[in-house]
């Protein structure tokens, strides 16, 4: 068969206010340095060819940033029109060097990353194949925990009947958030949801980066008698020799790198071996291209891999990691979609849909705030 030159000839940019049914609340609330969180806001690309063929991705942003993740991708997005949408890798320099004045990391390189997701997920549906299937899959399903149940604004009681819930609905692990200003409320939360859910479920704890180094060194001490699967975002998550003591010192695993938005500051954690398990999160590095970059990296220093948020998109690349790995459920941007992602026996399913498997709600275009045409109508 032989190749046809395909072109890119429109895509619809869409900015979408996703409201949260409560305000949220983690550490960094209760220190003071944000406050709850009531939206999420998602930046979608929906790209198509002169062949009719169709990719749709996303980016995100919690709090501020997302008007300006759509500012930027409007600034750079007509300069994919024309191009043969096959050249994801050309595509994306082309829109990094766009855009070069404000940096490879950060806001930018965020907006680029739904434009990237979209042309990997529009290959994949040329292909006719699921995207972790076209990417190289070592497995059909991923080991999944869920974290939106257990913030700090639940009650304890709430999150253990969060908790039980996850655990009925397939769902493998439990994670719940830390780093309260009384540490000893931490700990009591924390030893009543291991007695709760049992000493075989796996269950994790999440500081969001509010412990100085003293106060996670005594934390994760205090903490090793729950046999716990990792402690997440101890220290600021850009204090990587802290977290290379962490690591090297404590027997519980500890786990980091949501925050970063680039391959080189993972890098740095890498080499640093500030970590056990890596969370890299594909919207906020650029994308699928570099979210690749990341896992050989990760792989070649033998780390674990546990991607942050966008279940959507993490399913598929956690299938495609050499080693085990876990993925985070979490339900929020269920309304977003007309599909949903199956869990069982404590395992998230590959889909069998083209691409990502997924198509926007009605719910969602309700949603949008703006919205952007470049190329055809």
């Amino acid at each position: 068969m032989t190749y046809r030159a395909d072109a890119i000839v429109a895509i619809t940019l869409s900015s979408i206010r996703l409201p949260l049914a409560v305000p949220i609340s983690d550490a960094k609330v209760f220190t003071g340095r944000q406050k709850p969180m009531t939206e999420v806001a998602m930046l979608f690309a929906e790209i198509t060819t002169e062949q009719g063929n169709e990719g749709i991705g996303f980016s995100y942003s919690k709090r501020a940033g997302g008007p300006g993740q759509f500012a930027h991708a409007c600034e750079v997005a007509q300069n994919l029109i024309g191009q043969d949408p096959n050249d994801i890798a050309r595509l994306v320099t082309s829109l990094t060097w766009a855009g070069a004045s404000v940096g490879r990391s950060g806001l930018s390189t965020q907006a680029i990353a739904a434009f990237d997701v979209a042309l990997h997920d529009l290959k994949a549906k040329r292909a006719g194949l699921p995207l972790a299937k076209l990417l190289g899959a070592h497995r059909d399903s991923v080991r999944t925990y869920n974290t939106s149940g257990g913030f700090l604004n639940a009650s304890l009681e709430e999150v253990k009947d969060r908790a039980s819930q996850a655990l009925a609905n397939g769902i493998g692990g439990i994670k719940i958030k830390v780093g309260l200003p009384d540490s000893r409320e931490d700990l009591r939360r924390v030893a009543a949801v291991r007695e709760h859910i049992g000493d075989d479920v796996p269950l994790m704890v999440d500081a969001n980066q509010q412990w100085d180094r003293a106060t996670a060194l005594r934390m994760g001490r205090a903490l090793e008698e729950f046999n716990l699967t990792w402690i997440e975002e101890p220290l600021d998550a850009y204090d990587a020799e802290g977290h290379a003591r962490l690591t090297a010192t404590l027997d519980t695993p500890i786990a980091t790198g949501e925050m970063l938005a680039s391959v080189a500051e993972h890098q740095r954690l890498i080499d640093a071996r500030a970590c056990d398990i890596i969370q890299p999160d594909a919207p906020r590095v650029g994308g699928i291209s570099q979210f690749l970059q990341l896992m050989t990296l990760a792989d070649r220093a033998g780390l674990d891999l546990a991607p942050h948020f966008a279940m959507e998109i993490h399913l598929h690349l956690a299938a495609c990691y050499p080693r085990e790995t876990w993925v985070e459920h979490f339900d929020w941007l269920d309304p977003l979609f007309n599909e949903r992602l199956e869990t069982q026996q404590g395992r998230m399913i590959v889909p069998d849909r083209p691409g990502l498997g997924i198509t926007l709600s009605e719910q969602a275009r309700a949603w949008t705030t703006a919205t952007a045409h470049f190329g055809a109508a």
